[in-house]
């Protein structure tokens, strides 16, 4: 198992609210309209968004990967907080060609 963590801060004339709304809270609508070359679709597989929602993020067909899913353990629209664990996909599997 491994755990990466990361910190993005960024300078931007738009309010950190209305960011933090459309790439995480409506990124479900917004991501797949605006990059429909790397995300097919997002869907909610369990829950409403808050912690303890899982996604489904679907990628396009020829891609390297089908799809991921990943439970949100943490969201504060608040303090701008977003956590979440990836729990399942393609992208989590090594292959014996990558060893």
């Amino acid at each position: 198992m491994t755990i990466t963590s990361f910190t993005d801060e960024y300078t931007s004339p738009v309010p950190p609210s209305r960011i933090f709304s459309a790439s995480i809270v409506d990124s479900h609508n917004l991501m797949p309209k605006l990059m429909p070359h790397a995300i097919k679709s997002i869907e909610f597989v369990q829950g409403n968004g808050g912690a303890g929602t899982i996604r489904q993020i679907n990628f396009p067909e020829g891609g390297n990967f089908k799809s991921i899913k990943y439970r949100i353990d943490e969201i504060n629209e608040e303090k701008f907080v977003y956590k979440y664990t990836l729990i399942e996909g393609d992208a989590l599997v090594t292959r014996k060609n990558n060893l």
